[in-house]
């Protein structure tokens, strides 16, 4: 059994038919990435996940349970949590109150503050701008801290949404090496991103997306080397 398992999933935005039918799975410990243009349907398929949308039809199971009949803070304390696109950091707290903020599920002093020092750990800037109001920081800051408030909450399944969107790119290698680093310690992510070539350097298998079906699934290796991915995805002529 897969941990988490999307089947047959329909999710609308009024009228607009945004997911037609998608299927797809992520195994314990494995970086999966959801690569696709603009508007089909990769971020609708992450907050469809994490409850923010309501599907109309299909199922999300997560370690075999079914995630459709919980609210999106009950699905964050099954074991999911996303880091959103454009970050949506809180921006008049502090760095550590964002932290917090992620750990609202827990309510053990002494387990918050291990997991706020193993963010610190994998965000060594965070630290030294703990004090610091996160609408202050850097873009790429303000990337490591949604990612370390996401973890916060120990999920089972990590969900990033664009995490590279409007770093540099010296920022957006070290935001992919720590996204290595949570996966060697066990973590499981759930990657949508737009740049499809790093998406798939470090992926373990990958989907395609477009209007709103997947249209081809196989490992990262194997989509890097197709000829439509490399046409259409990857910028190679």
């Amino acid at each position: 059994m897969a941990l988490l398992e999307i089947k047959d999933l329909h999710s609308f935005y009024g009228n607009i038919h945004a997911l037609k039918g998608i299927s797809l799975s992520v195994e314990k410990g494995e970086i999966v990435t959801l690569i696709g243009g603009n508007g089909a349907g990769k971020s609708t398929t992450l907050k469809t996940i994490s409850g923010i949308v309501r599907p109309r039809h299909g199922s999300v199971h997560l370690a075999g349970e079914n995630l459709a009949q919980y609210s999106a803070h009950e699905i964050v304390k099954k074991g999911v949590s996303q880091v959103p696109e454009g970050r949506g950091v809180f921006a008049r707290l502090s760095v550590t109150e964002n932290l917090e903020m992620g750990a609202f599920i827990h309510d053990d002093p002494r387990q918050i503050a291990e997991d706020m020092e193993r963010v610190f750990t994998l965000f060594p800037r965070l630290k030294e701008r703990r004090k610091q109001a996160a609408g202050t920081l850097s873009g790429g800051e303000q990337q490591m801290l949604a990612t370390g408030r996401a973890l916060m909450a120990r999920p089972k399944v990590l969900l990033l949404d664009e995490p590279s969107m409007g770093l540099a790119p010296i920022l957006v290698e070290s935001i992919f090496e720590t996204i290595q680093d949570i996966n060697k310690e066990g973590g499981t992510i759930l990657l949508v991103e737009q740049n499809a070539l790093m998406a798939l350097e470090i992926a373990h298998r990958g989907y395609v997306i477009q209007t709103g079906e997947i249209i081809l699934h196989d490992t990262a290796k194997a989509l890097q080397n197709n000829e439509m991915v490399q046409k259409a995805y990857l910028g190679v002529d």
